[in-house]
């Protein structure tokens, strides 16, 4: 009978509205990604969240308003990912291919193409941009955690590593964007191949570590 209670207990205000902003916000990015800026209005995320225009705007002043609140709400949960993996890095090791992996998968999955759809707007909106300001210093902090774990990892200095991590960025987000109008496999695996390369070069700790394990796993096997 307890059991049968807390399953049927009515949900609290706050809970309800948590409930609608975190639909509303997660339409607001479907629309961002499949339909752009432009075509994103308010009434079309009240559809697809599957509420009432008068929830919405009880949650949301604007359509920039809930714009800027889902963007934050999806770099934040972005971010959350990026440190959970420093962590998971530290504990278990890992290689600086595995980071260049990761950004890719990480930029891939929607993330890049809702970023190029609110971009254009910071650039004459002020207010809009002030918003995302504060929000993408935090994803970059949670980028910069991850590269210097690999630095505490391999000795490598820091700001040196920070540079390396900015350069595969940018490096990602080229490639990214030319894949809305070439769809070519073969030909991002072969620059992520070659990038991976050249990253290697600067943490040669770990590359020497990558090479001598191996050996000693065999070394051992023989004996």
């Amino acid at each position: 009978m307890v059991a049968v209670r807390i399953a049927g207990k009515r949900r609290s205000q706050k809970e309800r509205s948590a409930d609608t902003s975190a639909r509303l916000m997660n339409a607001t990015i479907d629309l961002l990604h499949d339909r752009g800026i432009a075509r994103t209005s308010t009434p079309e995320i009240a559809r697809h969240a599957g509420v009432s225009r008068g929830a919405l705007t009880h949650h949301f002043a604007s359509r920039e308003a809930i714009i800027s609140a889902s963007v934050a709400d999806l770099l934040g949960r972005v971010t959350g990912d990026l440190h959970r993996f420093a962590e998971d890095f530290v504990v278990r090791g890992g290689s600086s291919d595995e980071i260049v992996d990761y950004i890719w998968t990480m930029m891939s999955d929607r993330l890049f193409y809702v970023t190029m759809e609110y971009l254009p707007e910071t650039r004459h909106n002020p207010d809009f941009r002030a918003d995302l300001v504060p929000v993408v210093r935090d994803f970059h902090a949670g980028l910069d955690a991850v590269w210097t774990a690999l630095a505490s990892r391999t000795g490598v200095d820091p700001d040196h590593t920070r540079v390396v991590m900015n350069a595969t960025m940018c490096l990602v987000r080229g490639m990214i964007a030319q894949t809305i109008l070439r769809n070519d496999p073969p030909y991002y695996a072969a620059m992520l191949k070659f990038w991976k390369a050249q990253v290697r070069q600067h943490f040669p700790a770990r590359a020497a570590n990558d090479v001598l394990k191996p050996k000693r796993r065999a070394a051992g096997a023989r004996r």
